[in-house]
């Protein structure tokens, strides 16, 4: 409301204070003008009365001046008093001349003697009132220097002066309800226009500071408004480039695949994006500010993140969190300025695939070396006895050149599985995907496996084999039933049997099971038994000519064709691999 506005109130009190003053100055001056200008008129007119009565006096004897003085009072409605030349009173019309003081240090009767009319205004002691005194000189009986002074009460000026005061009253509350509508009528446009520029002002801070410039005006609100017009325009573009600029540094940090974490001085919590939530496996929303020791129990980090905030220099560590289920990470941490002081930024970079990627090149590097010295140390060796005289040793030298033969060939079995392992693994393999037939496919495995099945004496057994297509690579198809085949039947018993089956399931699969009555593999072994050069008996598996990567070429075969391979197997009673496939509607 206006009455309550602090505007309205300065400026009411501003003109009260105005007019007050001003009423004050006007009463100081109106009250002396009318007073001089009454005093005046009463001077003229006892100056008019005492000229007429000095006329009477000269004929009167000293016995009838008491009578004529109170005759004269009533006459002329003042006071008469007659003065001689030594001040002594010779007649009062209102007291007795005998009772009063000597008047000859009156100021009127001074001025009188010299022959001048004298007046004054002073309070009467003897009837106890403010009274307008007038001296004339008087010539009595021929003798000059006496004096006729006549004096009137000043209830005339106090009421003269009560009027002019009573008509400064009513203009002064006829300006104060001027006043007050005036201050109304200009607070209410001022407080209307202030609380428009405080609203406008307090948008600013807002992606829309306002609907539209606001009114000019030519004052100095006018120009307040013309500047805040100015700077909300600014502000506007200013703050469009920081929400731009801001949603684009979000988006960018969201979507990035390092988990990306700020904190602050204290290690509180400032900023994470989804991929440092998702690879510590948080599920609700870390509060703000929210201490780091609660959400990462890992004093590696930590201990990091003090190091550059007190350095203020960027370092770079390789961590394992165990709230990241042991994932490894390679953490850059830099100085962050952030408000109110200093922070820090750590990006996380998910190094655990690269290592075991490089876990898993040493491990290829030094099987394939192991792999390839004992063949190659067996063909040198056998080579060198020969060239050294068995040559000629007609009893042994196509013994030797036979073990050379099979340690060749076994070189080259390898090279041969390593390379297609290079092929599946690299995608370099035949993209061609045709409709294979599962029966068709496990038919012509069967019959390649045929006869090393018949020279050890196990039996293959083909059970019900459903007519599924699959989409794939035929060949690559009959290559992993082939090592699951050749498996089966290398590492089982005399007389013993292998099963193979292939059966449609209820999700879209086709389920290939190759089961044998072998020797069986370790549960220990199970988990690894399809990396490469993997062996559950080395000493048996290269007896029996294996290379250690059949299984391997299996999974990946499997895995292309977008299957899966299952293993079970006890110890001493057989094996049953089985690979799920989709099929080909």
């Amino acid at each position: 409301m206006v009455l309550r506005s602090p505007i309205f109130r300065k400026l009411l009190g501003s003109a009260f204070l105005l007019i007050a003053l001003t009423l004050a100055l006007l009463d100081f001056y109106l009250t002396r003008y009318t007073s001089r200008h009454e005093v005046q008129a009463v001077v003229q007119r006892l100056s008019a009365v005492a000229t007429v009565l000095t006329a009477e006096l000269p004929e009167l004897s000293p016995e009838q001046m008491e009578g004529w003085a109170k005759s004269a009072s009533a006459r002329a409605q003042c006071r008469v008093t007659v003065i001689d030349p030594q001040g002594v009173v010779l007649a009062e019309s209102d007291e007795d001349p005998k009772k009063m003081e000597n008047h000859a240090n009156r100021p009127e009767i001074q001025t009188a003697y010299m022959n001048r009319v004298g007046s004054a205004i002073r309070h009467s002691a003897t009837l106890g009132r403010d009274l307008c005194y007038v001296a004339v000189p008087l010539q009595y009986q021929g003798r000059s220097g006496y004096v006729l002074r006549l004096a009137v009460p000043l209830e005339n000026l106090d009421t003269a002066i009560a009027g002019v005061r009573r008509r400064i009253l009513n203009a002064s509350l006829v300006a104060a309800f001027v006043a007050l509508f005036i201050a109304y009528f200009f607070s209410r446009s001022f407080t209307g226009r202030i609380s428009r520029l405080s609203a406008f002002a307090k948008g600013l801070v807002k992606a829309n500071p306002g609907e539209g410039p606001l009114p000019d005006a030519d004052d100095e609100l006018g120009a307040l408004t013309r500047s805040l017009n100015s700077t909300a325009s600014q502000l506007h573009d200013l703050i469009e480039r920081l929400g731009l600029e801001s949603a684009r540094r979000e988006a960018i940090l969201t979507s990035m695949v390092e988990g990306v974490l700020a904190v602050d001085q204290d290690l509180r919590i400032t900023f994470y994006n989804t991929s440092f939530a998702r690879a510590l496996g948080l599920r609700d929303e870390i509060p703000e500010r929210a201490p780091l020791v609660e959400v990462v129990r890992d004093p590696v980090l930590r201990e990091l993140l003090s190091r550059v905030l007190n350095a203020g220099e960027t370092l770079k560590q390789r961590l394992q969190l165990p709230a990241a289920e042991g994932r490894s990470f390679e953490v850059q941490a830099t100085p962050l300025r952030v408000a109110g002081g200093r922070g820090a930024m750590a990006i996380f970079h998910d190094i655990t695939d690269l290592e075991r990627l490089e876990r898993v090149r040493k491990d290829f590097v030094a099987n394939v070396s192991h792999e390839l010295r004992t063949p190659l140390t067996a063909i040198r060796g056998y080579t060198e006895t020969l060239l050294e005289g068995a040559l000629e040793d007609q009893q042994n030298n196509r013994k030797f050149l036979e073990v050379i033969k099979n340690h060749a060939t076994r070189l080259n079995s390898i090279a041969s599985d390593l390379l297609a392992l290079s092929e599946l693994e690299s995608g370099k393999a035949s993209t061609e995907q045709a409709r294979v037939s599962v029966r068709a496919a496990i038919e012509a495995a069967l019959r390649t496996v045929e006869d090393e099945a018949r020279s050890r004496r196990v039996k293959l057994i083909c059970g019900h084999l459903e007519d599924v297509a699959v989409l794939g690579d035929r060949v690559r198809l009959e290559q992993a039933l082939v090592n699951l085949l050749t498996n089966a039947v290398k590492f089982n018993r005399p007389e013993g049997e292998v099963r193979v089956e292939a059966l449609r399931t209820g999700d879209d699969e086709v389920s290939i099971t190759i089961a044998d009555n072998g020797i069986g593999i370790p549960s220990a072994d199970l988990p690894r038994l399809f990396e490469r050069f993997y062996r559950v008996d080395k000493a048996r598996s290269r007896e029996m000519g294996g290379t250690g990567l059949g299984l391997s070429i299996v999974k990946h075969i499997v895995e292309r064709m977008h299957g899966r391979v299952t293993v079970e197997s006890q110890l001493g009673k057989g094996s049953v691999f089985t690979v799920l496939l989709p099929c080909e509607i």
